[in-house]
């Protein structure tokens, strides 16, 4: 079964109450989810392995670490996974971006794949799959299944926010996955939406409706 990891530093949960606000304009809501999600990748890059090297200082050798193994790939869930992939950047630079466009039907709440764009060496990577919001879990299911069909093996999950359903719908569908969150929220409405929540990510970060 795939771990559940709350990120709640403090300096997390600070800014995700400001999140939460629905008086946040626009450009505050888009700045904090991208600090939130700099801060997050702390957490998620956690167990990445180090190996050693010599480095010449100016006063001496130093036998110093740096991160091996595979590298990184960001895959957002478009279009609301794109607000968090900056953040990430800031400290994983090298780390190549992919896309997987999906939208949510209104009738059915179940996702619909129109988008998949994905590096050429996505393979060679260990991903992080990005969204904003982790509700009935359908559309981050789908996501991890593209990305599963085409290959890929290693991958973990990073959200601001989740559903109890979701996470369990996730877990049961792919085990393999871990789950990173700022926070588990109570349940979905009948509308598919996270209480409290945070209401329309995507449209909150963008200025949509």
């Amino acid at each position: 079964m795939g771990k559940l990891f709350i990120c709640d530093h403090p300096l997390i949960q600070h800014k995700l109450t400001y999140i939460r606000d629905e008086n946040t304009k626009t450009k505050d809501f888009r700045e904090l989810v991208d600090e939130v999600a700099t801060l997050m990748v702390y957490e998620i890059t956690r167990n990445l392995p180090l190996e050693h090297v010599q480095v010449k200082t100016p006063v001496t050798t130093a036998d110093c670490r740096i991160i091996s193994g595979r590298m990184l790939g960001l895959i957002p869930i478009l279009r609301a996974g794109l607000g968090m992939v900056d953040g990430v950047l800031k400290l994983m630079p090298a780390a190549k971006v992919g896309h997987v466009g999906l939208y949510r039907d209104p009738d059915t709440l179940q996702p619909v794949e129109y988008y998949v764009k994905l590096p050429t060496d996505v393979l060679e990577r260990e991903l992080i799959v990005i969204d904003p919001m982790l509700a009935t879990g359908g559309s981050a299911n789908m996501a991890i299944e593209v990305l599963k069909r085409r290959g890929c093996t290693q991958m973990k999950l990073m959200c601001l926010i989740a559903a109890p359903e979701g996470i369990k719908a996730v877990q049961q569908e792919h085990p393999d996955v871990d789950i990173y969150v700022a926070a588990v929220d109570d349940y979905l409405n009948d509308h598919g939406y996270i209480v409290p929540g945070l209401g329309d990510a995507g449209d909150r970060l963008f200025g949509t409706k």
